[in-house]
């Protein structure tokens, strides 16, 4: 499997939406340089209030880019960065990635997969409605996930729009991504 990266976002402030950038680093352990999610414990308000010394599981949260076409059939505009991704791809399927894939992206950067995003009520504050295109049912009445996937940083690297990623499996058998 590979993939390509059509976009790279950070912000070192909490907003929802991130800024594209021209480039992020990444470093081991930590997540994007300069980002507010950065770091060893987590960074997410809700998280922190729950026990800020829990590990940081959602250093870097990758989107695919098809997902802004979906919500678009629905009448949603949203671009790169706007769901507050630091990495959008194109041409990966995420959600079916097992947990512990490693991302290899660009010349240096790994990533571990964590679990998915758990999306909450900012997306509609963003536009409302939205949440009911991000999180959903199947048929059997379980909960879909679909605004991306979160990680950990295990190898640091630069990371560009246009730069490859090549996917890693783990060994079997897979765990099912779960929310993180």
């Amino acid at each position: 499997m590979s993939a390509t990266v059509t976009a790279v976002s950070s912000n070192g402030e909490y907003s929802f939406t991130k800024p594209n950038r021209d480039s992020i680093t990444l470093l081991a352990g930590l997540g994007v340089e300069g980002d507010i999610h950065a770091g060893v414990t987590v960074k997410h308000r809700s998280r922190i209030a729950q026990d800020p010394t829990q590990p940081n599981l959602r250093q870097v949260h990758l989107i695919h880019e098809e997902l802004f076409a979906e919500v678009a059939d629905a009448g949603f505009e949203v671009a790169p960065g706007a769901l507050g991704e630091n990495i959008t791809t194109r041409g990966i399927d995420l959600l079916g990635l097992p947990a512990g894939t490693l991302l290899h992206i660009g010349e240096a950067a790994v990533v571990e997969v964590t679990g998915l995003r758990n999306p909450c009520i900012q997306i509609d504050a963003f536009q409302d409605g939205l949440l009911k295109q991000v999180v959903g049912r199947d048929e059997a009445g379980r909960i879909v996930r679909k605004a991306g996937i979160m990680s950990v940083v295990r190898e640091g690297g630069v990371v560009r729009p246009g730069d490859t990623v090549e996917v890693r499996l783990p060994e079997e058998p897979h765990r099912p991504l779960e929310r993180v």
